[in-house]
């Protein structure tokens, strides 16, 4: 039988049917006799061939959609060449598994047809059209977009399918509308490669892997899609995805009502306005060296975490909400960083936020609430900081700072927290314009840095407002706590905190209670209507405090516990019953103050019998000192300088200098630091006389190997700076490369002139600071933060010192870089490597301070344990000796839990064979 009848075309084209006369037989048989713009018109029926379009035509099924079905073996069923045409109504089938349709070029459009059996695959510069098509039962694949194509699937369904619905790979560019993408074993979308492009209007549910996932460079924009009901995650990015700028998804910023590239640099992998919901695993999962940012998007009801962000990537987050998690709502950790604005982060049935490792955070005007943790965790090594946001009704505490985490928050509401409204636990904090209330405790502060509370209020707290624990140092500023359902501050063992301008109201319990050896400085602290005693100064506590306003209180308004020695200087007690109640063997000194509207008792006067009538009360043989001479009231101004009266700075100096002394070996440099306080003395007592000051350079460079105390001593010297009156705070600003060096240009500039903002007053310690300037890197930023240093320390030449420490050869390469560094840095402090001896004279200490003994057998242990380690770059110095302390008492739990009933001295005494095994 012939292949081609002898009859005519239909009018308008030609016809195809597997039987009758006046048509072809087949369909590549019609393509071959059309002219370019012919339509070819298809009876219905099963057409088994493999058909190739190599000119512009269109076929069409004469009897609608399902009636004409083509089904091809041995290669794809249809293959596309030609520039354009249509394919309209086929059902277009292959039996053996090949593709289906490949597209190579042109711009075909595919309406209204049903693909099975294989793949539509899209390659070249192919542009083609599928709309309102069925894609199933495809293989691995059901679309595959590749080369440089730019496909159009609208209002397309991809169902069934092994691996993925829809494959974006290499430089592909497709626009995908209104697609809905279901019941596939792997991913619903995936862009791998450089593709780009965007899906918009797209469903994607019930996969079996991530319902969308990008990986390579891929950038695509993805906006308001529906995504979840899938049994992994709903959108997993990865690899470099989002790092190379000028695609599709870079018009996001456009798209937001405050979009700006300027703010975030490349926005790359965009989600906009998308819903995710009911994924069982995570339901964003940004990893590797991506980028990537959700607008306006929603994400629920997800079986893991909301969103989590790791290794480096980055993520922005704005106006987004995540609720309903069945694990922690926000988390981030690696080295990713993270910025929120706006949005909510609302009942997480852990954390809301969780951070760890050295990943960075910013929260900028977010709701945080209803959490079965804590709303926000921060830890590892991570720098966290919150701003003008609200957190509330976490079970736990309301933001929680450990390991060695830097946080700042400011203008931030903490409120219906279970622990702490803000609780740090070895970390450093700085909080600004904050309120805390309806907590257990307000704020609990446990940490070894020296944390800023500046203008917060903490009220209606179940206990203390402020704690302080054994050993914590903190500066409060400003700052008022009220309505406390136990003391307003407490500070415990050997605590120093700072509270300067603070007031403590309406507490059910004392006003302050300061724990034994606790030394607290304060200064124009008001306390009024206290439940118990205003001022608590327990046994062999101290402390000074100046300029105190003490009133209303039930218990006398000052207690002294046995031993106690506080300092009161110009204090004012008043409106109350019982100004003063001492124990046994209490010895408070009086400076200058008094007691007005007392029922019970005054207080000692300066000497001046005028000033005070009455007798003072001291109760049990207790002994006050009086001295000086009548003050104004607290807050009033000094009549020849208008400024309160600076604190007792001798005294301070002397116990710097003490714990300076106290601290193992650095005997060069205790001497040089000895030899620049003198210099210090000596050039304010030439001020204070009206003589010329001799040049005094307060920037150090610290040389020397990790772990030999450089960071303490930095600490110490910024003390002593405030001691001599060289600094108003002499606090510690810890910063490094990450803290100075920004990511794009005009990023640098402001991150160090931020850093140095924080350290007004105190010290700026960079750590390893040759890494602002890499060999064989010329065109770093880091350079740019060293001109931006160099320029901001001689503006603020009084008010900020700066320390620069990291190995001594790399330092002196870094002084050398910028001219400006070496006028500045002239003096250098050596840091030499701790002997053997000195080692274990560390570990003897830490021994102490946690009741252990180490017998004289395991003294000599450790000096040949110490002796036989070998000293390289990883050599860790004093971090070593606690380590290898750390190691003992972990071997000697093991050595003793054996024991059936083991003694005193079993528990405390370390013998030699609780020594780690000696490295290597």
């Amino acid at each position: 039988m012939l292949d081609r009848p002898s009859g005519c075309p239909v009018k308008g084209g030609l016809r195809v049917g597997t039987r009758g006369w006046g048509s072809y037989r087949t369909i590549m048989a019609a393509v071959r006799a059309a002219e370019p713009g012919s339509l070819i018109s298809i009876q219905p029926g099963t057409y088994a061939e493999n058909v190739v379009l190599d000119r512009e035509v269109t076929l069409v099924a004469e009897k609608g959609p399902g009636s004409v079905r083509l089904i091809g073996a041995r290669g794809p069923t249809l293959t596309v060449l030609a520039p354009g045409g249509q394919v309209r109504d086929l059902v277009i089938d292959n039996s053996d598994g090949d593709p289906s349709i490949t597209i190579t070029t042109g711009a075909m459009v595919l309406d209204g047809c049903e693909i099975t059996g294989g793949q539509v695959r899209v390659t070249g510069t192919a542009a083609p059209v599928l709309r309102e098509c069925r894609l199933h039962h495809t293989g691995d694949i059901g679309a595959y977009l590749g080369g440089d194509s730019a496909a159009v699937l609208e209002r397309t369904e991809i169902a069934d399918v092994g691996s993925a619905g829809v494959y974006i790979g290499q430089g592909a560019a497709p626009e995908l509308r209104q697609l809905s993408v279901t019941r596939t074993d792997g991913h619903g979308l995936r862009w791998s490669g450089s593709s780009c492009g965007v899906a918009d209007q797209c469903q994607v549910t019930n996969t079996g892997a991530a319902a969308v996932a990008v990986d390579g460079t891929a950038t695509p924009l993805l906006r308001e899609c529906r995504i979840g009901e899938g049994s992994a995650a709903g959108v997993v990015v990865t690899g470099q995805s989002g790092t190379v700028p000028g695609t599709a998804a870079d018009s996001a910023a456009d798209d937001s009502e405050d979009g700006d590239k300027e703010d975030n640099g490349t926005f790359g992998v965009v989600l906009h306005d998308c819903t995710i919901t009911q994924t069982a695993r995570d339901g964003v999962h940004v990893t590797g060296q991506a980028i990537a940012s959700l607008l306006d998007c929603r994400i629920s009801d997800v079986g893991a975490t909301g969103v989590l962000v790791g290794g480096s990537g980055r993520l922005r987050l704005d106006r987004t909400t995540i609720t309903d998690t069945t694990d922690t709502g926000l988390a981030a950790s690696g080295t990713a960083q993270v910025d929120v604005r706006g949005g909510a982060v609302l009942r997480a049935s852990a954390n809301g936020v969780f951070v760890s490792e050295s990943a960075r955070l910013t929260l900028t005007g977010c709701e945080i609430g209803d959490t079965a943790f804590t709303a926000v965790h921060v830890g590892g090594h991570c720098a966290v900081t919150i701003r003008d946001s609200a957190l509330h009704g976490s079970r736990e505490h309301g933001i929680r700072a450990a390991e060695d985490a830097v946080l700042t928050v400011a203008d931030t509401t903490i409120e219906d927290a279970g622990l702490s409204g803000l609780a740090v636990d070895g970390a450093d904090l700085s909080a600004r314009r904050c309120r805390v209330t309806n907590v257990r405790t307000g704020i609990s502060l446990n940490t070894e840095h020296r944390p800023l509370i500046d203008d917060c209020e903490v009220t209606e707290t179940i206990g203390p407002g402020i704690d302080f624990s054994a050993g914590t140092s903190a500066l409060v500023v400003d700052t008022r706590i009220a309505e406390t359902g136990a003391a307003g501050v407490f500070v415990r063992e050997r605590s120093a905190v700072w509270l300067t301008d603070c007031s403590i109201t309406d507490t059910k319990g004392t006003g302050m209670v300061v724990q034994e050896r606790a030394t607290p400085r304060v200064r124009g602290l008001t306390i009024a209507r206290t439940g118990k005693n205003g001022l608590y100064v327990a046994d062999h506590a101290a402390g000074q405090y100046e300029y105190c306003d003490i009133s209303a209180t039930a218990y006398p308004a000052v207690y002294m516990g046995a031993g106690a020695t506080p300092l009161l200087r110009g204090c004012l007690i008043h409106d109350t019953d019982e100004t003063l109640r001492c124990a046994d063997d209490a010895h408070p000194v009086f400076e200058a103050c008094r007691a007005e509207d007392v029922k019970d008792g005054g207080l000692p006067n300066g000497g001046d019998e005028e000033s005070a009538p009455g007798a003072i009360p001291l109760f049990n043989g207790a002994k006050a000192t009086a001295v000086g001479a009548a003050t104004p009231r607290p807050g009033a101004a000094s009549a020849s300088t208008n400024k309160p009266s600076p604190p007792d700075a001798a005294e301070n100096l002397s116990e710097v200098l003490k714990e300076l002394e106290a601290l193992v070996g650095l005997d060069g440099v205790k001497q040089d630091v000895s030899t620049m306080v003198e210099v210090m003395q000596m050039v304010k007592q030439r001020t204070e006389a009206g003589l010329a000051s001799p040049p005094l350079s307060r920037h150090l460079v610290f040389a020397g190997n990790s772990g030999t105390g450089k960071t303490t001593v930095a600490r110490l010297y910024g003390r002593i700076l405030a001691a001599v009156g060289l600094l108003s705070r002499g606090h510690l600003v810890e910063a490094d490369r990450g803290d100075l060096v920004g990511e794009y240009v005009g990023h640098t500039a402001p991150k160090t002139t931020a850093a140095f903002r924080r350290a007004s007053g105190g010290v700026l310690f960079i750590d390893e600071a040759y890494a602002l300037t890499p060999t064989g890197q010329g065109a770093d930023f880091g350079r740019e933060a060293v001109a931006t240093l160099v320029k901001l320390m001689e503006d603020h030449r009084d008010d900020v010192v700066v320390i620069v420490a990291g190995y001594p050869d790399e330092m002196e390469r870094f002084i050398g870089v910028n001219p400006g560094l070496a006028s500045r840095f002239t003096r250098t402090l050596v840091f030499e490597d701790y002997d053997s001896a000195e080692l274990v004279r560390i570990v003897e200490w830490q021994a102490r301070q946690h009741e252990y003994e180490l017998t004289d057998a395991t003294h000599a242990a450790l000096l040949d344990y110490f002796g036989a380690l070998t000293r390289d770059d990883r050599f860790g110095n004093g971090r070593t000796a606690r380590q290898t302390f750390q190691r003992m008492t972990e071997n000697h739990a093991k050595r003793v839990v054996k024991m059936t009933t083991p003694s005193t001295e079993n528990l405390v005494r370390l013998l030699p064979e609780d020594l780690p095994a000696t490295p290597g």
